[in-house]
């Protein structure tokens, strides 16, 4: 069998060796694409999620804070008894509002240095012509110099009122009425404050039952009466009767009924019944009542002034907030009355207007010029110390009497270990002409709660308030705490550990 040939491949020539025996063309190695979903980043989530929760966050603590503003504003027990400004926050939001949303009360008309209030009196309900208005004056005050001045219009002057032609200026709150209820001092205030040339930045109104109540609140006046007069046609009230009523000169205490009958008065004899005459006594009721306030801090506690505004209820209508009115009252204080300035718009030989008869017969005072301009004129130069369109006086405003206050008997123990704390507390109210009958130590301590308890059904509810808005202490039921050991008193104030001097 013929033998095979064998080839030893290491026997091949070195040339030879190196030449592959099969040609391959050496294709790069691809690996297979795999897609795969990408995670995708969480930070847009997280930033929206951040976001939307902060501005949640910050709109209800807005919110919250606004209405701390807002009860700042209208609580009387958030303002001091003595200065009537707003106390120092004490709390979290409180201190908020302060920093960010507090702003120093500005008035209506201190910026333009004219600051115009009208006074507006009338019968209301249960008087023939209730919404009639029986006085008109405008109260101006120059704040940059603290002075006032006061204009006083006649009922029967006769104006421009929208809708219904030349009428008399004392119908003009009655229209306002008519189109809508509550509305008749901002609509007399447009009219008259269109009349006499100048903006009517506020309005006060009252009636006969606000007026004399007003004045029994503080007290009483005290008057100067210029002439002794007897007016035999006083309106008799709740008939179509007369009586005589007479005043007597020299300074005169009135309450509140007499001061509203001396400023009603038409028909008085010895010079007492021209308008003239009428107004300037009205305007010395007003001034006598402004002294009377303002001269005794007990009456402007803003806890009474919020109890008078709220029993007056519809008897006093106005267009200032509570917070203005304070303010006002606080600026009241630093006018300077020593230098009055006074216009009465009358038809006396001097005055500008003159006795006309109107559409229907209805008597009417009427510019003598036939025009408004000269009137205009003289509002706008009130306090031009060159013009001669009006009078400057000196305020003969006697001194105004002590206001005799309620005795209300109040009764302080300490519920704490604290040695001498009644005794301080008892000083703050004395300071605050709060009268305090006895301190003393409650029978056990510690006292966990301060309270103030009304122990009388005839204790006054704005001592208490007052002690309240003074201390921080909330009044509470004397049912809720027994036994209370009280020597007779009737408002009872417990100082707990809770009390911070």
């Amino acid at each position: 069998m013929p033998e095979r040939s064998r080839i030893n491949f290491l026997d091949v020539p070195p040339e030879e060796h190196t030449t592959p025996l099969v040609q391959t063309e050496l294709i790069p190695k691809t690996i297979p694409h795999i897609q795969t979903k990408e995670t995708p980043s969480r930070w847009p989530l997280f930033f929206i999620f951040s976001t939307g929760t902060l501005l949640c966050v910050c709109f209800f603590l807005y919110k919250a804070i606004q209405s701390q503003v807002n009860y700042t504003n209208n609580d009387p027990l958030l303002y001091d008894d003595i200065t009537l400004e707003p106390k120092q926050p004490t709390g979290f939001l409180s201190r908020l509002s302060h920093i960010f949303f507090y702003e120093e009360q500005t008035l209506k008309g201190e910026k333009e240095d004219r600051i115009n209030v009208l006074l507006l009196g009338m019968g209301g309900p249960g008087h023939d012509g209730p919404y009639l208005t029986d006085t008109i004056m405008v109260i101006s005050i120059k704040p940059s110099n603290n002075e006032v001045a006061m204009i006083s219009l006649p009922r029967d002057m006769g104006v421009i009122i929208p809708d219904q032609g030349m009428r008399k200026i004392n119908h003009a709150n009655h229209f306002g009425e008519q189109k809508k209820e509550g509305w008749g001092g901002a609509f007399a205030s447009e009219v008259i404050g269109d009349t006499l040339g100048i903006p009517i930045h506020y309005y006060v109104r009252v009636d006969f039952k606000a007026f004399a109540e007003i004045i029994d609140e503080v007290g009483g006046i005290t008057v100067q009466v210029d002439k002794t007069f007897v007016d035999p046609l006083f309106p008799l009230e709740g008939t179509i009767e007369y009586k005589t009523v007479q005043f007597t000169k020299g300074i005169t205490t009135m309450d509140g009924n007499t001061a509203l009958t001396f400023a009603r008065s038409r028909h008085g004899n010895n010079g007492e019944g021209s308008d003239f005459a009428r107004a300037a006594r009205q305007q010395k009721v007003i001034l006598a009542l402004k002294e009377k306030v303002l001269s005794y801090e007990t009456i402007l506690n803003p806890v009474r002034i919020n109890n008078i505004m709220q029993s007056l209820d519809t008897h006093m209508t106005t267009n200032m907030t509570f917070d203005e009115m304070l303010t006002f009252i606080r600026k009241a204080k630093t006018i300077q009355t020593d230098t009055l300035h006074k216009i009465v718009f009358d038809s006396s030989a001097e005055g500008p207007l003159k006795d006309a008869i109107g559409d229907g017969g209805a008597y009417l005072l009427l510019p003598k010029t036939g025009s408004y301009d000269d009137i205009k004129h003289q509002v706008a130069a009130i306090f031009d110390s060159t013009s001669s369109t009006h009078t400057s006086t000196i305020d003969d405003t006697p001194p105004q009497t002590t206001p005799t206050q309620p005795i209300t008997s109040v009764e302080i123990q300490n519920g704490t270990w604290s040695a001498g704390m009644a005794a301080r507390i008892e000083k703050r109210l004395e300071d605050a002409h709060i009268n305090v009958a006895t301190i003393g130590n409650t029978e056990t301590r510690p006292v966990p709660q301060s309270g103030i308890y009304t122990l009388t059904s005839t204790a006054p509810l704005d001592v208490v308030q007052s002690i309240s808005s003074l201390l921080q202490i909330p009044p509470r039921d004397a049912d809720t705490i027994t036994p209370i050991t009280a020597t007779g008193t009737e408002i009872l104030v417990i100082l707990g550990e809770d009390f911070s001097e």
